[in-house]
């Protein structure tokens, strides 16, 4: 397993590699800059702009440069919009705040999403799985776009439960909506994934073997049917955590949060060339980081797994 893991960070390298690369070539091939929005600004400034951020030198040694410093000093650069930051500064007041209401979406997703898969394929055709079923169904059909204005609407306009923005470090009540509006479309997927694969797994040989020999149904559930029905619910759970953060553009312009999801809006309007790497090379990291912890989990819950 440690070769396993050694191997798979190798090959992260070349990937991250090209996938800087590409992103740098796709910005600097669209047309405009980032002064572009500043209209009637003198060639001579233009010019003195461009030669301190460096866009006056050819496209190899741009993309050169930016590599050596990401490489030696871990620096993504400065920003062009927030002329009083760089990136890693950007990123470094962003990214907690994503990362926490991402986390907890995370929580909410998996635990009710499975329980609800679960439970819906133990009590097969019964209320308990119509109603599951239900709710997968309605919200799945209701993405986060969606979402996060009527839940502003409800709770913040006509009931005043919740505020409607904000973050103010975190508190509780700035977190539930966002934290609702990013994790149900996820949940309902999740549970459909556990109620296909545990229903699956309750129909298997070992199963019927097992409630056979007298065992009682809690133990058959927990001990042989839930590992092997989680497989594929654990495989859907590495691109989930990273789309989560990376659905964090709706959440940080619906509820105001000051997440990263602002910082990328903002730098793909205005052609903040580092804003855009920065927060691209750290969603390529954070794929290939959590896909490869589903692989490590997938051998832990199934030991005839050998890759």
């Amino acid at each position: 397993m440690s070769f396993y893991i050694l191997k798979r960070l190798l090959v992260a390298i070349p990937v991250l590699l090209f996938l800087i690369v590409f992103t740098f070539v796709l910005m600097y091939a669209a047309p405009g800059s980032p002064f572009a929005s500043e209209r009637g600004i003198p060639p001579a400034v233009l010019a003195n702009l461009q030669a301190q951020y460096g866009l006056d030198q050819p496209f190899h040694i741009q993309i050169w440069r930016y590599l050596v410093a990401l490489v030696t000093e871990f620096d993504f650069g400065p920003s062009f919009i927030y002329r009083d930051q760089d990136v890693n500064s950007l990123i470094a007041q962003g990214f907690p705040v994503t990362l926490t209401y991402g986390f907890w979406s995370f929580v909410v997703a998996v635990l009710v999403g499975g329980a609800l898969g679960i439970l819906a394929a133990v009590r097969h055709n019964t209320w308990l799985d119509y109603l599951a079923v239900g709710v997968s169904i309605g919200a799945q059909v209701l993405p986060n776009f969606v979402l996060a204005p009527i839940l502003v609407l409800t709770f913040t306009l006509w009931l005043g439960w919740l505020p409607g923005g904000g973050w103010q470090g975190g508190q509780w009540q700035f977190v539930v909506l966002p934290v609702i509006a990013l994790s149900t479309s996820y949940m309902a997927s999740i549970a459909r994934i556990a109620r296909a694969s545990m229903l699956e797994v309750l129909t298997s040989n070992y199963i019927r073997t097992a409630r056979a020999k007298g065992l009682p149904a809690r133990r058959v559930i927990l001990r042989h049917a839930l590992k092997p029905a989680l497989l594929p619910v654990i495989s859907y759970l590495g691109p989930a955590f990273v789309g989560m953060i990376t659905g964090s553009v709706v959440i940080d312009i619906y509820f105001s949060t000051g997440g990263i999801g602002q910082f990328f809006v903002a730098s793909a309007l205005n052609r903040d060339y580092g804003v855009m790497m920065g927060i691209t090379i750290l969603l390529g990291a954070l794929t290939i980081l959590f896909n490869l912890l589903v692989d490590v989990l997938y051998a832990w819950i199934d030991p005839k797994i050998r890759y």
